[in-house]
């Protein structure tokens, strides 16, 4: 499957769907009481300018601008997320970019930080990422991600899982999702091997729970925003949601809040190779020759989240 098939479907599955993420992850917590979306934030403190990678439909470029003083900036694939995006309030002069961020259209050296809340693991040509941000980056910058990390265990998202696996096992092949992403970019060990060659220290990695219980009909509706659930046809969905909620009663609290939880790893590392150093970015879209951002366009078997 080529990068150009995979992203074609991601276009057009957020065409339907431009705030799935910001849904499901919104208003889920860890211990702490943060979303991932602040524990992104809060792991960039300090850093004025910032790029969000796959940023969607804009809420953690809208939670990194309260800070006064940051400069963020956006690039997704989505124009329909980034319509959403010029909605919210963001700092007069915020560039949302619709791009590809194997190419992506900023200067070297623009950014002091770069973040990616469930998108990275989702890129093909992974390489060319890394060395498209490790490019934008200034010497020093950090790179911040929060990464898929699959089911807790014994709670809902593990019965989904294993249900969704399921139906896709008797689904016609037009009906299941093209692979997305490299699964290098789900380890520790795989990550490292791709970003070392550009410049970047060994990953920090921390596995963080995320809570996203509450009333049935609310975690169905965060689950089934998975992209395997997007081709498949509407009888399937349904019999796959009447499984669901039917597991789900044997889980559910006498308060009627069915326990779902989810990992993911928040990833840390900084740029530090002399910029001399580090590798080239494709040649034949230096960044003498990349458009510049568009100013006007401002304001995802293991199900992978959207």
């Amino acid at each position: 499957m080529t990068t150009t098939s995979q992203e074609a479907f991601l276009r057009a599955f957020h065409a339907e769907r431009p705030a799935v993420t910001t849904d499901a992850f919104a208003g889920a917590r860890a211990a702490d009481g943060r979303s991932s979306y602040e524990i992104l934030r809060d792991r960039v403190a300090g850093h004025g300018r910032v790029l969000d990678l796959g940023c969607g439909d804009g809420l953690l470029l809208e939670l990194l601008a309260r800070t006064e003083g940051r400069r963020p900036a956006g690039v997704d694939l989505s124009p329909e997320a980034l319509a959403l995006a010029r909605r919210r309030p963001l700092p007069a002069g915020t560039t949302l970019a619709e791009s590809r961020a194997q190419h992506l259209p900023f200067a070297d050296d623009t950014f002091d930080a770069c973040v990616s809340h469930m998108a990275l693991m989702l890129m093909g040509e992974v390489e060319q990422v890394a060395a498209e941000v490790a490019r934008v980056l200034r010497p020093g910058g950090m790179l911040a991600c929060v990464i898929g990390g699959g089911a807790v265990g014994g709670e809902a998202y593990e019965l989904f899982v294993g249900l969704l696996r399921s139906a896709i096992e008797t689904a016609p092949a037009e009906q299941r999702i093209p692979a997305l992403g490299d699964r290098r970019t789900r380890s520790r060990a795989g990550l490292d091997s791709v970003l070392a060659p550009v410049g970047f220290a060994p990953v920090d990695w921390e596995t963080v729970p995320i809570d996203l219980s509450g009333p049935v009909e609310q975690v169905w509706d965060a689950l089934a925003g998975v992209y395997d659930v997007g081709p498949l046809d509407a009888a399937t969905v349904e019999s796959l949601r009447a499984d669901f909620l039917t597991g789900a009663k044997k889980l559910t609290a006498p308060n009627g809040v069915v326990p779902c939880g989810m990992n993911v790893h928040l990833v840390t590392t900084n740029l530090t190779a002399n910029p001399q150093t580090r590798p080239a970015a494709n040649a034949t879209a230096s960044p003498k020759t990349r458009p510049a951002a568009n100013p006007a366009a401002r304001p995802t078997a293991e199900a992978a989240t959207a």
